[in-house]
């Protein structure tokens, strides 16, 4: 073998491992990139199938000529709030998810406002549509904690993938960030537990 083949041979051999090195990095972090994507529709999905319900359950509550105009009003805003927030999953920093958190935690804490309310108003409670729409919204908050740790759940990988050297070299050059994790929303650790007994004639 000629000796300046040697050589060639040494660049060549480096360079397609570079190569392969660049190919799988930038492979992963796409499909990883992916699946937080799906995982963001998902979240955005049970929050839209929410504020599909909350329109719904205004309605069926204004109904009731003497009910208070000041909470429904809240939550018609608050809702309005939280549909404005539009985030690109595949550019997501952390203030716009904390943004996003808080404008769904007003939407939270606007509609347990609502439904403590109702409590006053038993021809309201008893009637069958708002008992289907309170059902529903219930099992619809079970849907948004599920794609919320879903999408925590993806973005794992992706950061670890990202985040980790030396792909942090080629990350950087892709413009590839690491993306934020959703908290749990402002105060939901003291919560009130609100319980509906509809079973009741008042």
């Amino acid at each position: 073998m000629k000796k300046w083949l040697i050589p060639v041979i040494i660049v060549a051999v480096l360079a397609f491992a570079g190569y392969s090195w660049v190919k799988g990095f930038y492979n992963t972090a796409i499909q990883l990139n992916e699946n937080v994507s799906e995982s963001w529709g998902n979240v955005e999905t049970a929050y839209q199938r929410r504020n599909d319900l909350i329109g719904n359950l205004v309605n069926t509550v204004k109904g009731a000529a003497d009910f208070e105009r000041e909470t429904l009003t809240s939550v018609i805003e608050a809702r309005a709030k939280a549909t404005s927030v539009q985030i690109d999953p595949t550019n997501i920093t952390p203030e716009q998810l904390a943004q996003f958190n808080q404008v769904q935690g007003g939407l939270s804490g606007a509609l347990k406002s609502l439904l403590v309310t109702v409590e006053r108003y038993p021809d309201l409670k008893a009637n069958q549509n708002f008992l289907k729409l309170q059902d529903e919204l219930a099992s619809t908050e079970n849907q948004i904690l599920t794609a919320r740790t879903r999408f925590n759940e993806a973005t794992k990988p992706f950061n670890n993938h990202v985040k980790k050297f030396p792909n942090s070299i080629l990350a950087g050059f892709f413009n590839f960030d690491g993306k934020p994790y959703f908290d749990a929303e402002a105060g939901a650790e003291n919560a009130p537990d609100v319980q509906f007994d509809f079973g009741k004639k008042e």
